[in-house]
């Protein structure tokens, strides 16, 4: 079984305190993009996980945990060899690992046979952005990333994304979020936007202005960045992976070329899923 799972980059992200059981809900405008992994997985006669790309593979991976939970699920004795050919930026707020778990989820289930909604059902436990990096294309999510409702955007542009040569915890960037009592990201709208997106009047995103101050020069590479581009800039997730708007798949690879000093670059067009199934 060959999965394809996508990127993600977050078109809005609004944050709330945190709740009663320590978590940040939040409402985030959530758009697939082209940028893939790929997962192989096939039966074999032991376990073997295996990844080509900038991680270890370690057991405490979200692919490897996706089928684990799959097969523990299913109550099989199944062996599965994995392979992850991982080409998303890691640590870079576009999803990568929960697109992996998404791919995995699928991988796992078809080989099983195991019933409808088994994926689903198990996604919400392996992190906030997997049930989204399931479904795919454009979609608000809500509370801890469970919540899903999707839009039927066509979207009518292409994104260029650049990755710092650095990386942004997650968990700091919300702690410090905290401690800045919850600051409010600033907002692009008007002819900055695609048409597709000039109906959401909150394109934007509160973990900026954290992300900002835990890592001071993610404000030089921004403003270096949207001067190239000559547009505004969006963070994605926690960061610190920036996007902004082209017109077409063209104009993106152009600007994607002229960037210096990145430690990952991608051009492409939103896509309508977030898994694809390539082979069986």
């Amino acid at each position: 079984m060959i999965v394809d799972g996508f990127a993600k980059v977050n078109l809005s992200l609004r944050v709330r305190p945190r709740d009663d059981s320590g978590y940040h809900p939040l409402r985030s405008l959530v758009q697939s993009v082209g940028w893939s992994d790929r997962l192989t997985l096939l039966v074999a006669a032991d376990d073997a996980f295996t990844i080509d790309g900038d991680l270890p593979a370690e057991e405490d991976n979200l692919a490897w945990r996706a089928v684990e939970a799959v097969r523990t699920e299913a109550a099989t004795r199944s062996r599965w060899s994995l392979h992850l050919h991982k080409r998303i930026a890691v640590a870079a707020g576009l999803g990568g690992g929960s697109a992996d778990a998404a791919a995995g989820l699928v991988a796992a289930t078809r080989l099983l046979r195991t019933p409808a909604g088994t994926a689903e059902r198990l996604a919400p436990a392996l992190g906030s952005d997997v049930p989204f990096c399931l479904v795919g294309g454009t979609a608000w999510m809500e509370g801890r990333g469970e919540i899903l409702t999707t839009v039927p955007l066509r979207p009518d542009y292409a994104v260029a994304i650049a990755v710092p040569p650095f990386e942004l915890a997650t968990a700091a960037v919300y702690r410090h979020w905290d401690e800045m009592e919850g600051p409010t990201g600033p907002v692009i709208g008007g002819r900055s936007l695609p048409p597709s997106l000039r109906g959401f009047d909150d394109v934007g995103n509160d973990l900026l202005p954290a992300a900002l101050d835990v890592r001071p020069d993610l404000g030089d590479w921004m403003d270096d960045l949207a001067e190239r581009w000559d547009r505004p800039l969006l963070l994605s997730g926690s960061g610190p992976a920036c996007f902004a708007f082209f017109a077409d798949e063209e104009e993106a690879e152009s600007a994607v070329a002229a960037v210096q000093g990145a430690r990952a670059v991608w051009a492409g067009v939103p896509v309508a899923v977030g898994v694809r199934v390539v082979g069986e």
